[in-house]
């Protein structure tokens, strides 16, 4: 048996241990100091996965070509056959919103851009579509579209919920034979001939194989990446459903998302602070009321409902290099880097999976 350890359990390290738990002759276990945010042993963290909102904004980004297209496209096929997988395996419902991102755009000079991006996602296989106003009123007439020119709505655009997520990954894993150890934090790691030596609160564990999917921890395990923080802020709505009960997609305007949530929530996040000089980022209360009153000026019902919580939260952004970083630490053989999604964690981690997982599969192949 291959032992492979996976260091770091937000959702891109459970969506790691998932994916390998599938391939035989693998032993994988899971390390993180902390608890994945639905446990009961969890505390209020500065997680990206505990403070994102799982916006899978793919056919309506910018990419059409390329490294991070192409892991947006495997992340969202990989999607849609990964929730009814999960679902099955823990017999638990993921709250996973399939009707698509609307969003509000201002300045005529963008739709040249938009309309040929159209043309493109449509020879990729995808749908987009640009929305006059008069459109966007009667699909969505709870938004207030003055100031906007029009939008673009991508159907097949998707949103889950980070934390159910994560927990059914954690789940699935385990039933099928990954272990966990919560609560553990790692020091240190050493690329050994052997193998890889990881120096844990616990003690001493050695492995055949190592995989950082630390976020912003990550800095501290190797000095290839440097991973800066990127704080993001959100809060939670609840009270009557706004517009159409049967169209409730994603809306986003002013990098500013508004997501309808399960059990008549709406969320409302952006990211929104930078570190300074190398300081961590710290919640701001006045940056969080922009968002809110950016949310409220192209939602108005939102001021009808009740505030009833707010977060925040790390995102690890890679200094330098693109994201996300999924390659070999340099100079340390057997251990590797999954980490650095910045803001696409969520919507990123079906593909880093798939990644790690051909890169071990590779491994094995080139060693018989």
């Amino acid at each position: 048996m291959l032992r492979v350890t996976i260091v770091g359990c937000g959702a891109v390290g459970a969506a790691i241990a998932y994916e390998l738990s599938q391939v035989s002759g693998l032993e994988v276990v899971v390390l993180d100091r902390q608890f994945p945010p639905s446990h009961p042993k969890a505390t209020a963290q500065d997680t990206a996965t505990g403070a994102a909102l799982g916006v899978l904004m793919g056919i309506i980004s910018q990419k059409t070509q390329g490294r991070s297209w192409r892991l947006r496209e495997a992340s969202l096929r990989r999607y849609d056959t990964l929730i009814p997988e999960l679902e099955a395996i823990t017999g638990v419902s993921i709250p996973y919103n399939c009707q698509g991102i609307l969003k509000l755009v201002q300045g005529e000079e963008e739709l040249p851009k938009w309309q040929q991006r159209v043309q493109v996602r449509a020879t990729q296989g995808w749908g987009l579509e640009i929305w006059n106003c008069a459109q966007v009123q009667e699909r969505c007439p709870h938004l207030e579209i003055n100031g906007f020119d029009y939008a673009i709505y991508s159907p097949q655009d998707r949103q889950v919920d980070p934390v159910a997520l994560t927990a059914a990954l954690v789940d699935a894993a385990q039933r099928q034979g990954v272990e966990f150890q919560f609560g553990v934090a790692v020091e240190g790691l050493v690329s050994t001939p052997q193998g890889v030596e990881i120096r844990a609160t616990t003690g001493v564990q050695k492995c055949d194989r190592a995989i950082i999917a630390a976020g912003i921890g990550s800095s501290a395990l190797q000095p290839w990446v440097k991973v800066l923080p990127v704080l993001g802020q959100a809060v939670c709505y609840q009270g009557q459903v706004l517009g159409d009960p049967d169209f409730q997609p994603v809306i986003t305007a002013n990098d500013v998302h508004l997501v309808p949530a399960a059990r008549g929530e709406y969320w409302v996040g952006a990211t929104v602070e930078f570190p300074v000089e190398g300081d961590r980022p710290r919640a701001e209360a006045a940056l969080l009321e922009q968002v809110k009153q950016s949310a409220i000026a192209f939602c108005p019902g939102l001021s009808e409902l009740t505030l009833v919580s707010a977060w925040s939260g790390l995102r690890p952004r890679p200094e330098g290099m693109s994201a996300p970083v999924i390659a070999p630490v340099p100079n340390q053989e057997f251990l590797w880097l999954a980490t650095g999604h910045y803001r696409n964690g969520i919507l990123l981690a079906p593909a880093t999976a798939q990644a790690v997982r051909d890169l071990i599969l590779s491994e094995l192949e080139t060693e018989n």
